[in-house]
């Protein structure tokens, strides 16, 4: 007797290997479609900004010629997932749809309208957790609450039942044979055409699973040792690069614990461990996501809801081109233009100088991350936000004010990364690269710099700043 076959719906999970929606699927043994659903319809959902949907369009062609090997087609549809999941399913014929859990409040609301509706008809649903540690709701104080610090939820998941271990992909899949329609992915217009800008993301990625394995054991082989310290500074290769390939799910965030603490447990250090606790901070993120759902949006300590913040379309637009005058900043803001993601030690500089330097809203930063960012996540993104605004949860002390010239001269020394995005500025000696206003005019000639024509010069005066950041948070009897 011909099985009926099972649907799995891929989200951001888009891998073959530590799948649990997809190993169930191919553990019941009858045939498996495959689907991904571009939803930009449902309520509430946040359409993906263009970094993000650059990264997707090659992330989908790998996941389906992976698919591909096993002969098993990936179906594209657009449109709302409440009535495609459904209708797909039923045109399939198929008795089983699984899928791994997102934490959004909206996207869970669309997946329990779709289980609610498929079991009414009769199919199985399946639902697993497949992008976190833990699942949302299960890391709790002894009053039954999500810890409000970090430290706390670190603990707690530290205390909880350990995570298994990673879901080997499956050596065979049986596809279900079908017809039916997929719409060509070109025809979703996720890539830039005209104009392209697109050229130094293809330079600085390759996105799919087998380059975020390849990156994962590239890291542990040259950037985990010296990790605890090397990852402040951007010169150096000790960071892992693998935050959008986990953002999309090519990679799960149990295989780099397992990773990692095994080589870790190889070279004993404090540096696995470190490693591990960023992966426990992203997690800490999508549980308050799950919690807090529009922490995008709003303050989540409402006492800044009176803060003063200052509409400067200007210096904003400053900020975002990377023309601040300060190098760290320019320097990072012109790192993500260019690749589409920045270097985690200068996101928070960047983010302290438009919240506090310049008094600009938190959010129009995040949302300008959201754009430009191949890692935007919706839950990392605001979390990281509010932390460096001093808005959220454990957050940075509003009066933790980043200077960015000792930011540049501690973790940048040579100037390395600032000649690297900035290269008006290259000719400077290294004493000087963070704080080109204080050359004379003889080095700045010999380094072919004009202040305020070549190079722009501070937008705002360092001490200055400080103290209108501290005047308003006064004001805001925070």
């Amino acid at each position: 007797m011909k099985r009926a076959p099972a649907l799995i719906w891929f989200r951001d999970d888009l891998r073959l290997s530590d799948n649990p929606a997809l190993h169930a699927a191919a553990e019941g043994g009858g045939p498996i479609a495959a689907l991904y659903v571009l939803d930009e319809d449902s309520p509430g959902i946040r359409p993906l900004g263009g970094a993000a949907r650059w990264w997707l369009a090659g992330s989908l062609r790998s996941l389906s010629a992976h698919l591909g090997q096993h002969g098993v087609r990936l179906l594209l549809r657009r449109g709302p997932a409440a009535r495609i999941v459904p209708q797909l399913a039923a045109e399939l014929g198929a008795e089983r749809v699984l899928f791994n859990d997102r934490s959004g409040a909206a996207e869970g609301r669309v997946d329990d309208e779709i289980t609610e509706h498929l079991r009414r008809e009769g199919l199985r649903v399946e639902r697993f957790c497949g992008h976190l540690l833990h699942a949302p709701g299960t890391v709790l104080t002894g009053a039954g609450r999500l810890p409000r610090t970090f430290a706390a939820f670190h603990r707690a998941c530290l205390a909880s039942p350990p995570p298994g271990p990673p879901l080997p992909a499956p050596g065979h899949l049986a596809a279900a044979p079908t017809d039916l329609a997929s719409e060509p992915l070109e025809s979703w217009g996720l890539e830039p055409e005209r104009p392209d800008w697109a050229g130094g993301l293809r330079l600085a990625w390759r996105p799919g699973e087998y380059a975020a394995q390849t990156r994962l054991a590239g890291f542990i082989e040259e950037g985990l040792a010296g990790y605890e310290q090397g990852r402040d500074f951007p010169a150096r290769p000790n960071v892992s690069r693998l935050s959008p390939h986990l953002r999309f799910g090519e990679i799960s965030p149990r295989q780099m614990l397992t990773a990692v603490t095994y080589a870790g447990d190889a070279a004993p250090g404090s540096d696995a461990l470190k490693f591990t606790a960023e992966l426990y901070w992203r997690e800490f993120s999508h549980h308050v996501l799950a919690a807090m759902p529009d922490m995008a949006l709003r303050n989540i300590q409402s006492a800044f809801d009176a803060f003063p913040w200052r509409e400067c379309p200007g210096e904003l637009k400053a900020w975002q081109r990377g023309l601040t005058g300060y190098p760290i900043v320019d320097a990072g803001m012109r790192e993500l233009w260019q690749t589409g993601w920045m270097h985690n030690r200068v996101r928070m500089v960047v983010a302290s100088f438009l919240a506090k330097h310049l008094l600009i809203d938190w959010r129009a930063g995040e949302a300008w991350f959201w754009d430009t960012l191949v890692d935007a996540d919706p839950a990392s993104n605001p979390a990281n936000w509010q932390w460096v605004a001093g808005t959220g949860l454990d957050a940075a002390p509003y009066f933790r004010i980043f200077n960015p010239v000792l930011q540049g001269e501690k973790f940048d020394p040579r100037g390395d990364y600032v000649r690297r995005f900035v290269p008006e500025l290259a000719g400077l000696p290294a004493a000087l690269i963070h704080k080109p206003w204080t050359a004379d005019a003889a080095t700045l000639r010999h380094a072919g710099i004009r202040l305020g024509t070549t190079y722009p010069l501070p937008v705002v005066d360092h001490a200055a700043a400080r103290e209108r950041a501290l005047r308003a948070l006064k004001s805001t009897k925070i």
